[in-house]
């Protein structure tokens, strides 16, 4: 029999031993605010994520809602943040691991109905027949939250005339209404200030509230090992309320969620 080479030996006794290469895994969000604020919300999210795992976990953005939903699907985005109808709509590739509580709201949120002061709209019955800028038709606070209390108003969509936001943003409705490209518009509820560098003061009033929806998911890529999904889960359900990272994305806390926690979405989303 052949003797190998001591060197080689050693070598590969080496390789053996060796720990295996470090997984990187991406986390996202939802883009409904301009980067610079989205960076500054999820950045001590990653840092913390990746102390919980083990495992370096890295910030990517998507250019838009369509962006996200892509690349989540496709498996590039592991861990995702994103409100419940996106959630809904990659369910199949990712799973819930915890649901998002609001300091204001707690586990559920919803969107209103913005205009100009001199509009004369007090209310959802007054935009028959009127452009409305939407965040778009994947946004939860920024459609489907209005969508839902125009249905149960019987006011049927056809009736509106719709306009999707440039690159599905909160700030984009604000501004577009601000200066009269639009009657309305369908914005979340904490998002109304978020454009108030852009727009002269007073130049939108809020008129209506619209209907609740379960809060923002916390998802992951339903290949993900069970441990890790269990130290994520962790990760984010233990974090005290007054945490920096909590705290950076505007929320206190995370509570543990199934998917079954957002089926009463699916409804609604399907509806014409």
């Amino acid at each position: 029999m052949r003797k190998l080479p001591a060197l080689f030996l050693t070598a590969a006794a080496v390789l053996a031993t060796a720990p295996a290469v470090a997984e990187t895994y991406k986390l996202s969000i939802l883009p409904r605010f301009f980067p610079e604020r989205l960076t500054a919300m999820m950045t001590p999210l990653a840092a913390h994520l990746s102390q919980v795992t083990g495992q370096k976990v890295e910030l990517v953005l998507a250019k838009n809602f369509e962006d996200y939903e892509a690349r989540v699907k496709l498996g590039e985005i592991v861990i995702g943040y994103e409100n419940p109808v996106v959630f809904a709509r990659v369910a199949e590739r990712h799973e819930a691991l915890a649901t998002a509580i609001d300091p204001k709201t707690g586990e559920r949120f919803r969107g209103i109905l913005i205009t100009r002061p001199d509009s004369g709209i007090k209310g959802l019955a007054d935009l028959v027949g009127k452009r409305v800028l939407i965040v778009g038709k994947t946004s939860a606070a920024g459609f489907i939250s209005q969508k839902a209390s125009l249905r149960e108003a019987n006011i049927p969509l056809a009736k509106l005339t719709l306009d999707e936001a440039a690159d599905n943003r909160q700030e984009n409705v604000l501004i577009g209404v601000s200066i009269g490209d639009a009657d309305a518009g369908f914005i979340a509820e904490d998002a109304f200030h978020v454009a108030d560098k852009y727009i002269a003061p007073g130049s939108v009033v809020k008129v209506a509230e619209t209907a609740w929806l379960p809060n923002w998911a916390l998802s992951v890529d339903r290949a993900l090992p069970a441990d890790v999904k269990e130290k994520l889960r962790q990760g984010l359900v233990s974090l005290p309320k007054d945490d920096p990272v909590l705290k950076a994305m505007d929320i206190t806390g995370f509570k543990a969620a199934q998917d079954s926690d957002y089926a009463v979405v699916r409804q609604v989303v399907g509806e014409p």
